[in-house]
């Protein structure tokens, strides 16, 4: 493995051409722009062995990902916001169809108004699509974690598609140091890729996704599912076996946390935000308040046990959200509350950092401090 400096987008591109899919379409959208790009550049110099789609919107990338992988070859794509968003019908179809597609997502907030910075609205607008979702906070655990994902989505018991969330500009457009595993540790972890179900082949016709009806239809939506939930384990052991070969795991690969032992009150958040956060918490450990961070790494599936047991003991919690369901609250606070349903530790959720808004070290801090008083508040923008 060699160190180097490099933009989180290009360590994201490099992290693909290492787990050698075979087609990739593209459908440029700022801010995940800089990920396809070098994945163009790769293809074009020989340095990487993949069939590039350019086509003509988000729509069709997604639509020519599915085609690829319909065919037994590993595939790859990114998006952000309104591309994400124009996504939408072919989500559902990529996961309905137990495609283990990854995709690269850097977060960007949803039009209107216009705004290219970034919060979490477009994957999580996504949450129920059927793709996976996990979130990374640093250029590392951005590499790292596509190529986790390959090796989840494709395990036979999930097969499902996964998103690698990166929040935008926050962390696409940044320039970090970042351990670049060698090509032959990833064939070891990753081996060529080997479809477990039927493929597209002219030489044995198969019919893919015909029409379902009401006695198969909620069958199908069952075993997504059970999919799902099986991919808790997945992702643990994955990020179990990354740390065997590569020397790195983040947390047990669905929740990460810092300075949580002997802690009575703790940040929640998605991100880089985490890396704010991990600042305030060695700030306030030094004034004696018993603070720390969970952050969540895999929103989908959501781990609720783990949470379960990462809040155990804690008196207040502080929950960010960079996102906000219209009429109702903030998503990850939401599911904090049905997991922790019957707790005692008290939960407030607070609105910041929509549109690129800078969440600072002294919003984390004032997060803190409102836990510390012991009072629960549903919803507090962060304005």
């Amino acid at each position: 493995m060699a160190k180097q400096v490099m933009e989180a987008s290009q360590a994201v591109a490099e992290a693909v051409k290492l787990c050698r899919p075979g087609v990739v379409p593209m459908y440029p959208i700022t801010p995940q722009t800089h990920i396809v790009e070098n994945i163009a550049e790769f293809i074009n110099d020989g340095a990487m062995d993949a069939e590039l789609i350019d086509v003509e919107s988000e729509h069709s990338a997604m639509a020519a990902a599915i085609g690829a992988q319909m065919t037994g070859v590993r595939t790859f794509t990114a998006s952000a916001s309104q591309g994400l968003a124009l996504m939408h019908e072919m989500l559902f179809i990529a996961s309905g169809m137990r495609l283990p597609i990854v995709m690269a997502i850097a977060n960007r907030s949803l039009s209107a108004p216009l705004n290219i910075w970034n919060d979490h609205q477009d994957a999580i607008s996504e949450r129920d699509s059927g793709w996976l979702q996990l979130y990374v906070e640093s250029s590392q655990e951005a590499l790292d974690t596509i190529i986790h994902a390959y090796k989840i989505a494709e395990n036979k018991e999930v097969l499902l598609p996964v998103m690698v969330c990166l929040d935008g500009f926050a962390l696409s457009h940044v320039w970090e140091q970042v351990d670049m595993p060698t090509k032959a540790k990833v064939n070891q972890f990753l081996p060529r890729y080997k479809p477990v179900n039927p493929t597209l082949d002219t030489r044995k016709p198969v019919t893919l996704g015909p029409v379902s009806f009401p006695d198969t239809y909620i069958n199908f939506r069952k075993m997504q599912q059970d999919a799902a939930k099986k991919s808790l384990e997945v992702i643990k052991k994955v990020n179990s076996e990354f740390k065997r070969k590569f020397r790195r795991s983040y947390g047990n690969g669905l929740v990460d946390t810092y300075k949580l032992a002997g802690a009575k009150y703790a940040i929640v958040a998605m991100g880089t935000v985490c890396g704010t956060a991990r600042h305030v918490v060695d700030k306030m450990r030094k004034e004696g308040k018993r603070v720390g961070l969970i952050k969540v790494r895999s929103f989908r599936p959501f781990p609720v046990e783990d949470l379960i047991s990462a809040t155990k003991g804690l008196e207040g919690i502080a929950i960010i959200d960079r996102d906000i369901s219209i009429g109702y609250e903030g998503a990850l606070y939401s599911e904090m509350m049905a997991a922790l349903r019957g707790s005692k530790t008290k939960i407030s959720g607070f609105i910041a950092g929509l549109g690129g808004r800078d969440i600072t070290a002294d919003n984390v801090e004032y997060m803190l401090n409102h836990s510390m008083k012991g009072k629960e508040i549903r919803e507090e923008w962060i304005l």
